[in-house]
């Protein structure tokens, strides 16, 4: 439908996906490679499947837009329609990459963080909803997120005539607790070495092999030729709100501004053209590198802020395609006159599959029925934290519930207890489920995080079920802390691990490099090392730190850290991680 020159439509579409490898079922509860209570993921399938996305484009008579509400809600094409060009990067497939916080990140497009960097469900449909004025269309996509409970929409605009994308972003926490957050707009363009980056004076935070402070007149790339390795620039002052990239070879570029007082992030992320630009490729159909330009409410992505009970939170920034490039100082924020906020929707829990189950059991509770049959553990289809009502529902599931049913629901409820944060209630709830070898793999994780490796060690060595017995996640939990426990238990880290010595298993075969160096043996775990057939793994270095372990025992330098490792070099920095 047209209406005052802005038109609407929906459409499905097959796009080549690379499905995930789950990391098992093991919950991600305090767990500092994951985000509770979404799934973590190990792997990326070599060979794509066809799955189908509902699409939805807005465009005017200067711009067309396209919004993928099955992939959280992002942007996945600008066209600028005076020059017939794509401004963003469109990787022609969906092939995620090893990065936190699922280690299932999507590349291209323009993604909109919540309540992390980047989001828990960037590649999970969310909900949305298609709504006209007379002079504006909007497109809102959203959700309740799992982890706190908050609302999250990010609000995509136009009016006729307009050159630019309006986007608006609305945060609400209807809780009864504050939750911290973040907020990135990360837009992905194509680059090359003649693409140009846009960027205001001042201090700039440089993120790379080093964390130093420059100043980007002096010190700043003036364009993608000049940047050697992956780094991250953040802003610390400026002489403007807006910045951009253009590459004159392509004919292309993308710009964004916003009011400092409310979206003062700016950051610029690049892979350079020495031997990073590798990791640049790992997401796409061919060898096209990209670069990321990123607006936001915060800063830099070191902190976090929080949000209040009831508290709302907005922002706008602006994204204009251009087919030359723009002086960002003449750049201002355009005078746009948008619906006001409490019109624009907040949005429910987004996918039934992932909440159904809980708000049966509240319902099951409070009526006084029966308890509904737990889930399969194999599901992995863990309580969210962001549900504030479910502990009653929990202890009245497990007082009417018998056998096995009944070591589920403790099982699920100690579970819900550490996603919450509450770790020695689910300490003691776990503890009481022993029959139920994925509470005690849980329960094992908390005790060793509360410095109790013998009650850790006795945990794990109490699960009787042969395929959790050998499933990586627990070979993996159990060597780590058998080794904690002291060389004593060498033998019988040998003999577990001896049991799974023909997996190709990534976190495996790190243990029994581990184990190798342990030994004494160094030369034998260099080889299994640099041999093993790693994925790329962003701000993960486990490998290198074995490498640097067995380089010592070798008396070798261990500079240059090989490739073969498969991660990457950045300094630490960063609120990635919720728990080391």
């Amino acid at each position: 439908m047209i209406r005052a020159g802005v038109g609407c439509t929906s459409f499905l579409d097959h796009v080549l996906t690379h499905e995930l490898i789950p990391a098992g079922p093991i919950p991600t509860a305090f767990d500092p490679e994951g985000v509770y209570p979404y799934v973590s993921y190990i792997e990326t399938s070599d060979r794509p499947v066809l799955k189908k996305y509902e699409f939805v484009v807005l465009e005017n008579e200067r711009i067309r837009v396209t919004i993928c509400p099955d992939r959280g809600g992002r942007v996945t094409s600008i066209t600028h329609k005076g020059s017939g060009k794509e401004v963003l990067y469109a990787p022609g497939v969906i092939k995620p990459t090893r990065i936190l916080p699922r280690f299932g990140f999507v590349a291209g497009g323009i993604e909109v963080s919540f309540p992390i960097s980047h989001s828990p469900t960037q590649n999970d449909p969310v909900l949305h909803r298609i709504e006209r004025t007379k002079k504006r269309v909007y497109v809102s996509c959203g959700e309740r997120e799992l982890r706190f409970g908050m609302q999250w929409t990010v609000e995509y605009s136009l009016g006729a005539g307009d050159n630019f994308l309006t986007q608006r972003a609305v945060f609400h926490n209807p809780g009864t607790s504050a939750h911290p957050w973040m907020s990135w707009s990360n837009a992905a363009v194509s680059s090359a070495p003649d693409t140009q980056y846009h960027f205001p004076n001042g201090k700039v935070l440089a993120h790379s092999s080093t964390l130093d402070e420059i100043d980007w007149r002096r010190s700043g790339p003036k364009q993608e030729a000049d940047i050697e390795e992956m780094t991250g620039f953040f802003w610390k002052t400026r002489d403007a709100n807006a910045f951009g990239a253009f590459t004159p070879s392509f004919g292309t570029g993308l710009y964004h501004v916003a009011d400092e007082a409310i979206a003062p992030g700016m950051k610029l992320w690049s892979y350079g053209v020495g031997k990073d630009r590798a990791w640049a490729t790992l997401g796409a159909t061919q060898q096209d590198p990209y670069a990321e330009i990123q607006g936001g409410p915060i800063r830099d992505q070191s902190t976090k802020l929080e949000l209040q009970p009831k508290e709302t939170r907005w922002h706008v920034e602006f994204w204009i395609p251009s087919d030359k490039p723009l002086d960002i100082h003449s750049l201002t924020t355009p005078s746009v006159t948008l619906r006001p906020v409490s019109d624009v929707p907040l949005f429910d829990w987004a996918r039934e599959q992932e909440v159904g189950m809980w708000k049966d059991l509240v319902r099951a509770s409070e009526s006084k029925g029966r308890p509904p049959q737990s889930p399969d553990i194999i599901r992995c289809l863990w309580p969210p934290s962001g549900m504030e009502n479910l502990d009653a529902a929990f202890n009245w599931a497990v007082e009417n519930a018998r056998d096995e049913e009944r070591e589920r629901w403790k099982f699920y409820h100690g579970t819900w207890l550490a996603g919450t944060g509450k770790k020695k209630e689910a300490i003691e709830v776990l503890s009481a489920a022993r029959r139920l070898g994925v509470a005690q793999a849980l329960l094992a994780r908390l005790l060793r995080m509360e410095g109790d490796l013998e009650r850790a060690g006795k945990a794990l060595r109490s699960i009787q079920e042969t395929w959790l017995q050998l499933h990586p996640q627990v070979m993996v939990a159990r060597d780590e802390v058998l080794r904690a426990l002291g060389p004593q238990t060498q033998a019988e880290r040998e003999q577990w691990l001896s049991r799974v010595d023909a997996f190709a298993d990534g976190r495996i075969i790190e243990r029994r490099v581990q184990l190798l160096i342990d030994k004494g043996e160094f030369q034998a775990a260099k080889r299994l090392l640099l041999s093993a057939p790693f994925q790329k793994i962003h701000q993960r270095y486990v490998r290198t730190a074995l490498w640097k372990q067995l380089c010592e025992g070798l008396n070798e330098p261990y500079l240059p850290i090989p490739p073969e490792l498969g991660e990457d070099r950045l300094a630490a920095f960063g609120a990635y991680r919720e728990y080391e």
